[in-house]
């Protein structure tokens, strides 16, 4: 079985992020992020309208980094300590040594490669730290910006469900992305 433990803390680096531990100082962020209807457009959930909301998010994944069962970054430029995105390996599949992948970005930030980035670094950890053997990604099958980043990436489709969540009154599609560790190229 595997065996993970989040402490201490890593961050992570890559040529022009630095991906950190989040905290509550981050809230105002984690606000734009989780209440900004086109970062959360193809993400079934809540959308975040106060700073208690956002505290509950921190909190959340702060929970899942001390329990050791998720491990979220917040997303930097290197020298600017302000986060733009969150990242992270979660629903931690201990017996089976799997995880998935999750990343949100503000949209003045889409298209310059950043969670491209971003998600390299957040499958070397979860592969070498981590010893994972799979880590896979769901997304909304309309959000072909998360199809190619995640393709970039080597992931691979294994799957489309049809009509499997049901959200705010409508059936939605997932799309079931995945990366084997012996397929995993740095």
């Amino acid at each position: 079985m595997l065996v993970i433990n989040f402490h201490p803390f890593q961050n992570l680096e890559t040529e022009r992020l630095l991906l950190r531990r989040l905290h509550e100082n981050d809230f105002e962020e984690v606000l734009a992020l989780r209440g900004n209807p086109e970062v959360m457009k193809y993400i079934p959930r809540p959308l975040a309208k106060t700073k208690e909301d956002a505290l509950a998010h921190l909190v959340q994944i702060e929970d899942k980094i001390l329990n050791n069962t998720g491990i979220n970054w917040g997303i930097t430029l290197k020298g600017n300590p302000k986060i733009f995105g969150i990242i992270g390996n979660y629903k931690i599949d201990n017996k089976n040594h799997r995880a998935e992948i999750g990343y949100t970005s503000l949209p003045e930030f889409y298209g310059q490669g950043y969670i491209t980035e971003a998600i390299k670094a957040v499958v070397t950890y979860g592969f070498e730290q981590m010893n994972l053997h799979a880590i896979e990604a769901n997304i909304d099958p309309r959000n072909k910006a998360s199809e190619r980043v995640l393709q970039k990436n080597g992931f691979v489709k294994e799957a489309h469900y049809i009509e499997n969540e049901y959200w705010e009154g409508e059936f939605l599609d997932t799309v079931i992305y995945s990366l084997l560790k012996r397929n995993f190229k740095k």
